[in-house]
């Protein structure tokens, strides 16, 4: 039994190495993020290219992939987030966070990416590197205004303290 590089905890024969192979397609956009991240770790950068959506196939290097990932170690994949992206959806998103070491230094790859069903399968569309959350609004609360704690008080004479 090998674990999958995926992180899933799952044997990789029951869970990448099926859909690296071509014996299955991936059933969730989570599963062909999954699968695409094994394929670097694995080299299959044939799956990597077969995965994109044909509007951006032709941008895919795989000549560059190759040549980056010599210098590569790929050592964790975290799915962060899914938005859709099940068995009955159509499109779908993954939040993820892939470490890798290159020239003794750990980074992080982080991404959204974007996924869509093409002829019943599931496709790499597009992705966003570093992501950034919506800013975090501070509402100030005057002294005399009701506690947002819910105690009834006014603010000034209980969290305001």
């Amino acid at each position: 039994m090998t674990d999958c590089p995926c992180n899933s905890g799952v044997d990789f024969n029951d869970c990448c190495g099926p859909i690296l192979d071509g014996t299955t397609t991936a059933q969730t956009a989570e599963a062909l993020m999954r699968s695409r991240y094994t394929a670097h770790v694995k080299g299959n950068f044939d799956h990597v290219a077969n995965t994109h959506a044909p509007e951006i196939k032709s941008t895919y290097n795989k000549s560059a992939a190759k040549a980056q990932s010599k210098g590569t170690e790929w050592v964790g994949l975290e799915i962060r987030e899914c938005k859709d992206g099940g068995v009955d959806d159509e499109t779908g998103t993954v939040l993820f966070s892939a470490k890798f070491m290159e020239n003794g230094d750990l980074n992080v790859h982080r991404e959204l990416s974007d996924f869509r069903r093409e002829n019943g399968e599931w496709v790499y569309v597009d992705g966003k590197i570093n992501p950034q959350g919506e800013p975090r609004r501070v509402q100030k609360v005057g002294r005399n205004e009701p506690c947002p704690c819910g105690s009834g008080k006014k603010y000034k004479k209980c969290c305001g303290k």
